[in-house]
């Protein structure tokens, strides 16, 4: 599936993206993260162990939720699957022009870390989300 050009429009800047994974027992599990398009992806960071990488490497299904910032009634959900990871220098590659968009700078080296490509499946603006 194609990203929305609208989406894309939002997530080229720098909006609070809120992940949703799924936890061993099912239970949600949901954190403020950084995004960015790539391709017709959506390129997310993260520590290679955290919870939310955990939790993706066992099932990759995720939901996404943002607003643009200059229209926080416009809501933005898309469901997907963490679909590709990517590691090294290559991850770096993307991370630091997302951390850029964010913070400004490159992002800590001392940080290990690594990038997820979700693919979406569905994608939904307004408040029908």
């Amino acid at each position: 599936m194609s990203l929305d050009p609208e989406i894309r429009t939002v997530l080229d800047s720098a909006p609070l993206v809120h992940l949703a994974t799924l936890m061993p027992d099912g239970a949600p599990h949901s954190v403020t993260i950084w995004a960015a398009p790539h391709g017709d992806r959506i390129a997310i960071l993260t520590g290679p162990n955290s919870l939310k990488a955990r939790n993706m490497r066992r099932d990759p299904r995720v939901a996404l939720s943002l607003t643009p910032a200059d229209n926080p009634f416009m809501p933005i959900a898309i469901r997907g699957r963490a679909v590709e990871w990517i590691e090294g220098d290559a991850a770096w590659e993307i991370i630091d022009p997302i951390a850029m968009k964010y913070i400004g700078q490159p992002y800590d080296r001392a940080m290990d870390r690594v990038v997820i490509l979700i693919e979406p499946d569905k994608q939904v603006k307004g408040v029908n989300g």
